[in-house]
């Protein structure tokens, strides 16, 4: 390569790098400088911290619980929404009457904003007039606080995630069916390959690389919900619904501790790297592209 085809590469990229270190790459690394000082106090300067926010940390309760929440959250929603999500996918790129009407079906919860998402379901959880209370109580059962009990709070975010995210994900995978070779299907049918046996050996690890790309979007997803807690429980009662982000959240703008909240953003981010290692680790080695 000359140098005027590396400079033309190199100005092609400026742009994109530009807005990389700009809105990633800076304010990662402002995010750990400032998660080592104390915050201002009384108009006096910050004082330097080294350790201390993370020391402080280790003992916070409150962090353990959001950490907790947070797993426990990504446990219950990530494999259930991709799980749904590859089932809706198979059935309606099957030869079936109303595939469309049932695809745009799927795929309406991903168009409404967060906002009426968390409103529409405020109604279903509502104890007295909401839509589940009121089935419950057809099969005389009392009734469930959804939100305001400790022991559902967590489980009714879950369901409503699960709600909003299986139609998204789906997307992916009826895309993925869809690119799949017909050549491939008609010659597990001549060895006579039932339907089980055709997904596990055939479908299954095709869409492998789709998977994985749906499976790092949903954890992602799993460790940035704040617009729903903060309209249908504000990480409460008690904190049993309170989770990584919505706690940073918190920490920098109900209590003015910004240098807290960066230090915990730096453990999140760090979970997260983590994560994404450990999912590129495991199954890059199962995916075939071709």
């Amino acid at each position: 390569m000359n140098r005027l085809s590396w400079l033309h590469a190199w100005l092609m990229l400026l742009p994109a790098l530009a807005m990389l270190l700009a809105f990633t790459h800076i304010p990662t690394l402002t995010t750990v400088w400032h998660s080592l000082f104390f915050p201002e106090r009384g108009g006096a300067p910050a004082e330097f911290a080294g350790l201390d926010n993370y020391r402080m940390m280790l003992d916070d309760t409150v962090f353990w619980q959001a950490l907790s929440n947070n797993l426990w959250y990504a446990l219950g929603t990530v494999p259930t929404s991709i799980a749904l999500a590859l089932a809706m996918a198979l059935w309606v790129n099957s030869k079936i009457s109303g595939r469309t009407a049932l695809r745009l079906a799927y795929f309406t919860p991903t168009m409404l904003p967060m906002i009426a998402v968390a409103n529409i379901w405020l109604f279903f959880y509502s104890p007295e007039i909401g839509l589940f209370n009121k089935v419950l109580a057809l099969f005389g059962h009392p009734g469930i606080n959804w939100l305001g009990d400790s022991d559902w709070a967590l489980p009714s975010l879950m369901l409503m995630t699960v709600w909003k995210e299986a139609g998204f994900f789906m997307i992916f995978y009826l895309a993925a069916l869809q690119s799949l070779s017909r050549d491939l299907y008609d010659a597990a049918a001549l060895e006579g390959a039932g339907r089980w046996h055709t997904f596990r050996r055939l479908t299954w690890p095709l869409l492998m690389p789709t998977t994985l790309f749906v499976l790092v979007n949903a954890i992602l997803n799993a460790f940035k919900l704040v617009d729903h807690l903060f309209i249908l429980t504000k990480g409460g009662p008690n904190n049993a619904s309170n989770l990584l982000l919505y706690y940073i959240y918190e920490n920098a703008f109900s209590f003015f501790d910004s240098n807290y909240a960066a230090t915990l953003t730096v453990v999140m981010l760090a979970l997260l790297i983590l994560l994404a290692l450990l999912q590129f680790g495991v199954l890059e080695r199962r995916i075939h592209y071709r």
